[in-house]
C-alpha cells in the first residue's frame, strides 16, 4: 500500500526566500503546466464569477427572489464539489492532463448554454454543467501542479495559482464594464456568459504542452486502480475529514461575502452596476496580493500560521465592511483592499496543504472531495444570505455566515497537521 512519507525539506543556509524566486528554478515542462493550470484556474474564476455579478440585473430581468438567486449560485457550487470529487477521481484513473482537457471543455459549454437560457430553471441546469467541469478543473490542476514542484516551493508556486482566481475575477468584471457600456441590460447579461465559452481554447494548449507528472505516471502504473471510496479507509479517514472541514471555513467565508458584495454595494450602498467596478477592482487587487503573500508566508512560516491569521483578520474586516454605514464611499473603497488580501491569502495555504494530506494513488480523489466539500457545504450559504434577507438586512445575513464559516476555518486550524516542507513520494 502506498503512504505518504512525511519528508520535511529544511531550509540550507541561503536558501531562496524571494516571492518569484521558484520560477527560474522550473524545467521548461514545468512552467508550461504552471501557466496552463493557472490559465485554467483563471478562466474558471471567470466563468464563474459572472453570474454574481450579474445577480442584481436577473434579479431585475426575470422578478427572482434573494433565495432563487442564490439557490442558482449554491447549485452551482454543489454541481462543482460533484465535479471535483469524480474528476479527483477520474485523474487517479486515466491522468491529470486528460481530466484536465474534458473539464476545460464541460464548463465552456455549461458558460455557452447559461447565455441561451430562459428562465431561472435553465439557467440553474446549465451553471450546474459549468459547476461540475469548474470543480473538476479546479481540483485536477491543483493536484497537477503540486506533484510537478518541489516541497520547498510547494505553497508560493500554489499562491499564485491561486492568484490566477483573482486574475480571471478582474476579467469578468472589465467584461460587465464593458458590455453594459455597449448593450442593454437584456442582451448584456447574455453577452457575459457566451464570453465564458472560450476557455475551450485551452484545451489545445493542455493537449500540446502540458505532460503528466511523474509522480502520477508511476502510481498508475504501479498501483492498483483506486477505490472511490479509498479516502475514507483508516489511513487517509482523518485527513480527509480535516481536510473538508477546513475547505469549508475558507470556501463558506468567501462565498458568503464574495457572491453578495455586489449585491449589497448596488442595494445598501446604493452604487450602480457600472459605478461599482472600481470597488470590486479593489477588493481583487487585495485578493492578488493576498495570494500572492499567502503562498509566501505558507512556506516560512507554516499552513496553519496563515490559517489562523487569517481567519482572525477576515472575520474582522468582513464585520466592519458590513457593519459600519457611516464609512464614507471612500473609506470603503480603502477597506476593499485589505479585506480581499485577508479572504483569499489562505487559499494558497489551503492548496498545498490538501496535496500533502494524501498518498499519491488517493491524491486527486482526496483533493477533489476535500476541496470541493467546501463548495458543497460552503456553497449552500448564498443560498441562506439571500434566504435570511426576509428577515434581516443583506449586510447582517453575509456577516452572519462569513463569521460562522472564519470560525470554523480557526477552530479545524488548531487540529489539522502542520504539512509545510512534506514531500509528495510513494
Amino acid at each position: 500500500m502506498e503512504t505518504v512519507k512525511e519528508s520535511k525539506v529544511l531550509a540550507p543556509p541561503g536558501d531562496k526566500v524571494g516571492v518569484l524566486d521558484f520560477y527560474g528554478d522550473m524545467l521548461p515542462k514545468t512552467r508550461k503546466a504552471f501557466w496552463a493550470c493557472s490559465a485554467g484556474f483563471a478562466l474558471d474564476a471567470m466563468d464563474f464569477m459572472m453570474f454574481p455579478l450579474l445577480i442584481g440585473t436577473l434579479i431585475a430581468l426575470w422578478n427572482m427572489d434573494g433565495a432563487t438567486a442564490g439557490g442558482i449560485a449554491t447549485i452551482s457550487l454543489w454541481s462543482s464539489a460533484i465535479g471535483g470529487w469524480l474528476g479527483g477521481f477520474l485523474s487517479d484513473r486515466v491522468g491529470r492532463v486528460r481530466t484536465m482537457q474534458i473539464t476545460v471543455l464541460l464548463f465552456s459549454l455549461g458558460s455557452l448554454l447559461s447565455g441561451l437560457a430562459q428562465n431561472p430553471e435553465q439557467l440553474a441546469i446549465f451553471r450546474a454543467m459549468l459547476g461540475i467541469g469548474f470543480g473538476g478543473e479546479a481540483a485536477v490542476a491543483a493536484v497537477t501542479l503540486s506533484e510537478a514542484v518541489s516541497a520547498r516551493y510547494r505553497g508560493r508556486v500554489m499562491g499564485f495559482y491561486a492568484s490566477s482566481y483573482a486574475v480571471g475575477w478582474a476579467v469578468a468584471v472589465l467584461a460587465q464594464l464593458l458590455t453594459f457600456t455597449l448593450f442593454e441590460p437584456e442582451m448584456a447579461w447574455r453577452v457575459m456568459f457566451f464570453l465564458g465559452a472560450l476557455p475551450a481554447l485551452l484545451i489545445f494548449f493542455i493537449r500540446r504542452h502540458v505532460e503528466e507528472p511523474t509522480i502520477a505516471v508511476r502510481s498508475l502504473q504501479e498501483q492498483a486502480r483506486p477505490s472511490l471510496a479509498g479516502i475514507f479507509t483508516n489511513g487517509n479517514l482523518r485527513g480527509t475529514v480535516l481536510g473538508s472541514l477546513l475547505s469549508i471555513g475558507a470556501q463558506g467565508g468567501f462565498y458568503s461575502l464574495m457572491i453578495w458584495m455586489p449585491q449589497f454595494l448596488r442595494s445598501e450602498r446604493h452604487i450602480s452596476v457600472i459605478g461599482s467596478t472600481p470597488y470590486l477592482l479593489i477588493v481583487i487587487s487585495g485578493a492578488f496580493l493576498g495570494y500572492v503573500t499567502g503562498g509566501w508566508l505558507s512556506d516560512r512560516m507554516g499552513r496553519r500560521f496563515v490559517f489562523i491569521g487569517s481567519s482572525i483578520l477576515a472575520a474582522a474586516l468582513a464585520y466592519a465592511y458590513t457593519h459600519m454605514p457611516q464609512l464614507s464611499d471612500n473609506v470603503m473603497l480603502i477597506i476593499g483592499f485589505p479585506l480581499g488580501f485577508v479572504a483569499s491569502s489562505y487559499y494558497s495555504a489551503v492548496l498545498p496543504c490538501l496535496n500533502e494530506l494524501f498518498p499519491t494513488s488517493v491524491r486527486g480523489s482526496g483533493v477533489g472531495f476535500t476541496y470541493n466539500a467546501g463548495r458543497a457545504v460552503g456553497g449552500l450559504f448564498p443560498f441562506l444570505v439571500g434566504a435570511f434577507t426576509a428577515i434581516m438586512p443583506l449586510s447582517s445575513a453575509i456577516c452572519l455566515f462569513a463569521l460562522i464559516s472564519y470560525g470554523l476555518l480557526l477552530v479545524t486550524a488548531l487540529f489539522v497537521r502542520e504539512t509545510n516542507g512534506t514531500e509528495l513520494r510513494s
